[in-house]
Formats: C-alpha cells, structure tokens, sequence
C-alpha cells in the first residue's frame, strides 16, 4: 500500500519554489541546465510533501514511483533484516536525492524517515527518464548524481572495513562538516538531527562506544557537544584524526 498521504500533499504552486529560484539546485538535478532547462525540469517536478519527525516518506518493499530531493530537514534511510534487525544505510540533507537505489528493481530497498520536520520535492522517474534523454545537461546530471552516490557509499564502506572506531567516528563528523558547508552553513558549528544509536548503527559500534566517543572527543578538545549542537574548534585536528588516531592525543599532550 502507498505511503503516500495525498490529503498533505500540498499544490506545487501554492507550495513549493520554482527550480530556478532554488537555492538548492547547485547540489541537486538542475546544477549544469540553463535557465530554459530548468524550466523543463519544474514541470516534472509535481509534488512536494510535509513529514513529521518519525514520519516514513517511504518503507521498504514499496513500489518505485518517485526520485525525492530533501528540501528542508533531514531523513534517514535503514534496510531491515529477515529477523527485524535494522541497519542504517544514510542520512540525507537538504538538496541530496534519495530513492535512486530502487531503479533496478521498482522498489525501495531501504525505508526513508523524517529525522525532523522535512519537506520533499518529488519527483516521478518515468518523467524524469524522459526528460533526461531529450536534455543531456539533465542526464548528465543524474548520472553525476549517481556517480556520487556511490563514491560516498564505497567511502563508507571503506571506513568500516579498515578505520578503527575513533577514525569512523572523525571521519562521520568531517564529512557532515563538509556536507553542511556545501550547503552555505557552517561546517564548524551544526546539528545532528539523528540519535547516537543511529550514528552507532551507521557506523557499526555500539551506541555505549559512540557515547564514550562523544566524551573523548570533547576531552580531547576536538568537539564541544551541547545536546545535539556539535561545535569543533579546530576542524584541521578532527580531519587528521580522520585518517591517523593518535594525532589528536599528540596535540593535546603538547598543548
């Protein structure tokens, strides 16, 4: 059954802002096409939808129908198991699309849920599919945007099959840094909308030893924490913590 909601699906016009006058268009379809393309492109882009905190945009094993863009607010993605068990595949921030994995197959292989209030620009591929071969500036696009996709899941992947667990955990807090800074925010002063068990789930430790992370890097002068608000002093130590462990405890010894 959908899970689609069409009572709070609000109209484009009344709801959502055109594609050109996007300030999010530089990270999402419409960052190569001009103004004329992106045009086309608005017209395709038919439906924007509100979710709640907890709220499912989608679950897994429905039917494939739309491409999504976060436009405010964050989700998370998490595949489950035969056995219930749940495994987080990915935290989406504004301009960042999500359902481009069920392609393939026409459904969702993960389930996508609101971290926060959101709002999401969809999109239904069978018209993107159309536009994207009349518009090759599109195309290539999307298949930039995939191509993305995939090198940031490979990275991931990479953390958790060579990084030990301070590593992982440096490595996740650079890479929302860098992610918010493409945004125009801060990339040393930010929040994170999801739980530490999600952080633990995502980054494969237990939620007890992201807690003690948490601690260790605000001990170590690396992070300051005030609820979910992370703040980091000197962004150039927790990227060098990133890739060699014990710098971090280096700096401190000497400071």
């Amino acid at each position: 059954m959908s899970t689609y909601n069409e009572a709070k699906v609000v109209s484009i016009n009344a709801a959502r802002e055109a594609c050109q006058d996007c300030q999010l268009r530089k990270l999402c379809l419409g960052f190569a096409l001009s103004a004329e393309e992106l045009s086309e492109l608005d017209s395709v882009v038919k439906r924007q939808r509100c979710l709640s905190p907890g709220q499912y945009l989608y679950r897994q094993g429905d039917p494939f129908d739309y491409v999504h863009v976060v436009r405010t607010g964050s989700l998370k993605t998490y595949s489950l198991a035969s056995d219930g068990t749940e495994q987080v595949t990915g935290f989406y921030l504004p301009g960042e699309l999500t359902g481009l994995d069920a392609i393939s197959t026409g459904t969702y292989p993960c389930a996508a849920q609101a971290l926060e209030n959101t709002s999401v620009c969809l999109i239904r591929y069978t018209k993107l599919e159309e536009l994207s071969s009349a518009i090759s500036s599109l195309r290539h696009s999307l298949v930039h945007l995939m191509s993305r996709a995939l090198y940031n899941n490979e990275q991931h992947i990479a953390s958790l099959g060579s990084k030990s667990a301070e590593m992982r955990f440096a490595w996740f807090l650079t890479n929302f840094s860098e992610r918010f800074k493409e945004r125009g925010y801060s990339p040393s002063e930010f929040y994170l909308r999801m739980s530490r068990g999600d952080i633990g789930n995502y980054l494969g430790l237990a939620m007890e030893t992201v807690s003690r992370l948490f601690r260790r890097f605000q001990d170590l002068g690396l992070i300051a924490v005030d609820r979910r608000l992370i703040r980091i002093p000197d962004l150039a130590a927790l990227q060098s913590f990133a890739t060699e462990p014990h710098y971090a405890c280096k700096t401190k010894v000497v400071a």
